[in-house]
């Protein structure tokens, strides 16, 4: 018997907000100090991820078809007692309250497993688009099944608190209590990729995410009356799962001491994790562990080999498509687990398992263990599947049967081996390959998500397996060089080179700094709506009005661009300086402008020991320049020089430019220039690098309006684009600059990642405060990277720096960490 509080947040169909409020409730409940204990309903791998975040406890999946009926409320009851006795459970629902396997009139839906572990029901509606309707909506669910206990309703998005209250009065009008009303928040939204949710372990703001959900949650929700209803549940009459008693061989589990000796031996079986293998079933990990193997978790991306002793690998699910450049340069590991597979390691590799041994993903290079190519495909692939063995392999005989589940929107090309894997009742799916000839199939690989409680045999048969093979595992190879040459130390005109010149399609990009590989689905909308205007002739009014509404200026002190890189041009065709000042390490393109346009330039160089800020030595060696050029934050240092420093160099007859280009990556936009008097001030802008449209070429200049004026005299008719202006006029609105603020607070989670791995490694960085790092990492080292697959933007281009800088882009902790593995490797080699 045990005693369990619990609810079941459920709504009417998918996008009514489930999640959010059920990793609120969780949230929020932890805070006070109750253990609490997550589950979810349907095979899931995202949402717990969020559940596990909230509570410090794994998420348990309860579904029907995965496990069977029998096995769902004692899953449960394991979760609510393991690894310690929790307060409460917060069960999450799937789809619709009544929405389950299709043709199964309900069967594994919300309604189906809140009956079967005889849990109470909390409805979360979305009112966005009604108000009184929504109480014959709640009725109906609360009525339709009379096994169903629907205890109270939170109400969600509600547009003002009158629309809300409306709502409120007609849901408790048919009886329904009404625990909350939730006013819309975008704060509260969770980024979402093809195949949902992205999961916590990629997001670097995924804890900051949560604490202001649980705020949310606590402010709005009656939590008390939550916990009271949670109490009305019955007692569970049933005892918990126990992976040891769910093994066919390890019905009576023996104390350690007493155990077989063959199931104490140390079998070492890897598992994936990390950022691109995020999903797997807390349960398989407890049934391998009760079958004899210790378990050690591999992250492909980071670690250089397999754990010492490995004899079995379980590669699970996850996105491999999202990092396949940084996984495909870990190369010592792919060749390790090449050649184990090869010499017959029991593996088991499950959807984005089987992407990551085949030969290429996205014409990435993968393992190669699999002769398949896998890539993204056009449609998804989603629904439950009945499996049967083909043949003998690692995880059984021939005609073992399994329940699972398919989720992916990727093709391989075979669409399975000529020894496929399972039958599916149909059609045949996935690989079964026995490469070392042992007389069974040793790797099995297909598309199939499998939950082991639901078939415990395949984790006892896979650990007999790993337990027999016998090999030690390959030892990692040298990293090879690739056949991508390393660009000339030498170049015609360094102020010309730019990071693109770094990239290759077989290089990992940290070189350029464009935040995304495409625009915002709104903006490319936008750019799409555009061009069915581009016959006529640009009009840049709109731009400027709503760039000068944006920063609180005139019209005329706004000038659209052709990129931030145009204002450099027209300054030097405008002004003829007798004393021009630029000061480095700085973007070089606005020397190569001046000196094209056959002006003199003068410079004054930062320093890496006062890390090059501008001090009062370095503002002195200006003297009476009557041009000063500097950036903030500079590119290539990511110092963000003080405000006040910059306008101190202000004063009558001396033009002051200001390269904002990166600004908007700092949170608030601090230290901008934009936000006082603009007398003899030029403030450039970009819009291509935070907004991914470097091919529109968009920028701005604001300023002090006659110096704008003398700029725009120079400027080409119609130089700006219509979809450049698009651009101009899409990002400029209070929406955008929240998406944007929101991108420059998550990039600095993610340049602090950086930085701290490389200080780790004993490597000085510069600045702070942009989109990329300046680090001295030494001279040879940007070749060295290049061989080993990835693109930096080398530093000595920049006047002031010498070939043991490189800038680096701040990217996603996942490729970063790639980045770390990759340059540990080359201490690791220079040390030895």
């Amino acid at each position: 018997m045990t005693a369990l509080p619990r609810v079941l947040v459920a709504a009417p169909a998918s996008g009514h907000g489930k999640t959010t409020i059920a990793v609120g409730i969780m949230a929020a409940l932890a805070r006070r100090g109750l253990t609490v204990a997550p589950a979810k309903v349907g095979p899931d791998y995202i949402d717990p991820g969020y559940h596990a975040l909230a509570t410090g406890r794994p998420s348990r999946t309860l579904d029907p078809w995965l496990v069977g009926e029998g096995r769902v409320a004692p899953l449960l009851a394991r979760g609510a007692t393991h690894p310690t006795l929790a307060d409460v459970a917060v069960l999450e629902g799937v789809m619709g309250l009544m929405d389950g396997r299709l043709g199964g009139d309900g069967f594994a839906s919300s309604a189906h497993v809140a009956t079967l572990t005889r849990t109470p029901v909390v409805l979360v509606v979305d009112i966005s688009s009604t108000s009184r309707t929504v109480a014959a909506t709640v009725h109906g669910l609360a009525t339709i099944d009379p096994e169903l206990d629907v205890v109270g309703v939170v109400l969600n998005k509600a547009g003002t608190p009158r629309h809300g209250e409306e709502a409120r009065r007609a849901v408790e009008a048919v009886g329904v209590p009404v625990w909350g009303v939730l006013p819309r928040d975008a704060a509260m939204h969770v980024p979402s990729r093809h195949l949902g949710l992205v999961p916590a372990a990629e997001r670097g703001e995924a804890a900051a995410t949560l604490d202001h959900i649980a705020a949310v949650a606590e402010e709005h929700l009656d939590l008390d009356a939550l916990l009271a209803a949670s109490r009305t549940a019955p007692d569970l009459d049933l005892e918990p799962w126990a992976p040891a008693a769910a093994l066919p061989s390890l019905q009576s589990p023996l104390p350690e001491e007493r155990a077989p000796h063959s199931s104490r031996r140390g079998v070492v079986v890897a598992v994936a994790g990390g950022r691109a293998f995020t999903f797997r079933y807390p349960e398989t990990v407890e049934l391998l562990e009760a079958a004899g193997a210790r378990v050690v978790e591999l992250d492909p991306a980071r670690d250089a080999a397999l754990p010492e002793g490995t004899s079995g690998l379980y590669l699970g699910g996850g996105f491999p498509e999202v990092h396949a450049r940084t996984l495909a340069t870990n190369r010592p590991l792919v060749h390790q687990i090449r050649t184990a597979i090869a010499a017959g390691m029991p593996t088991i590799a499950e959807c984005a398992g089987m992407l990551y041994l085949a030969e290429t993903l996205d014409d990435h290079p993968m393992v190669g263990a699999l002769p398949a190519r896998a890539a993204m495909g056009r449609r998804l692939t989603l629904g439950y599947r009945e499996a049967t063995s083909l043949v003998d392999s690692v995880l059984g005989p021939a005609g073992t049967r399994v329940a699972g589940h398919e989720f992916h929107r990727t093709v391989t090309d075979p669409p399975f081996g000529t020894s496929a894997a399972w039958d599916l009742g149909g059609r045949t799916e996935g690989f079964a390959l026995d490469p070392a000839g042992t007389g069974r199939a040793t790797l099995v690989a297909s598309y199939l998500h499998t939950h082991w409680a639901g078939s415990p045999s395949v984790a006892g048969s896979f650990v007999e397996a790993a337990r027999g093979w016998g090999h030690d595992a390959p030892q990692p190879a040298q990293p090879l060089g690739r056949a991508t040459p390393a660009r000339s130390t030498s170049l015609a005109d360094p102020l010309r080179h730019h990071g693109d010149a770094e990239v290759s399609s077989e290089l990992v990009d940290l070189a350029v700094n464009v935040r995304l590989t495409q625009p915002p689905g709104w903006l490319a909308q936008a750019l799409a709506e555009e061009l069915s205007t581009v016959a006529a002739y640009p009009d840049p009014t709109r731009a400027r009005d709503a760039i000068a509404a944006r920063h609180g200026v005139a019209r005329d002190q706004v000038l659209p661009t052709s990129g931030g890189a145009e204002t450099f041009t027209l300054l030097a065709r405008a002004l003829t300086p007798r004393d021009a000042v630029v000061v480095h390490p700085q973007f070089t393109e606005p020397e190569a402008a001046l000196r094209a346009a056959g002006h003199e330039v003068r410079h004054v160089l930062l320093r890496p020991e006062d890390d090059f800020a501008l001090t009062a030595e370095a503002l002195g060696q200006i003297g009476d320049a009557d041009l000063v050029v500097v950036g903030n934050p500079t590119n290539p240092t990511g110092v963000l020089h003080p405000a006040a420093t910059l306008r101190s160099l202000v004063r009558p007859g001396r033009v002051v430019l200001v390269d904002e280009a990166f600004i908007d990556s700092v949170p608030g936009e601090r230290e901008t220039l934009l936000a006082g008097d603009l007398t003899g001030l030029l403030v450039v802008r970009s819009l291509t690098k935070t907004w991914a449209v470097a091919g529109i070429r968009a920028g701005y200049v604001v300023g002090d309006a006659e110096l704008v004026a003398a700029l725009a005299e120079h400027q080409p008719h119609w130089s700006v684009g219509s979809l450049a202006l698009r651009v101009m006029i899409e990002t400029a609105t209070p929406a955008a600059l929240v998406e944007a603020d929101r991108a420059a607070e998550e990039i600095a989670g993610w340049r602090a990642h950086l930085t701290r791995g490389l200080h780790t490694l004993g490597i000085p960085t510069a600045g702070g405060d942009a989109p990329f790092v300046l680090a001295r990492v030494g001279t040879g080292v940007r070749e060295a990277l290049r061989d080993a697959g990835w693109a930096v933007r080398r530093g000595d281009t920049f006047p002031g720096l010498d070939t043991a800088w490189v800038r680096i882009a701040v990217r996603d902790p996942h490729t970063i960490d790639g980045l770390l593995r990759e340059l540990t490797h080359l201490h690791h080699r220079r040390t030895a």
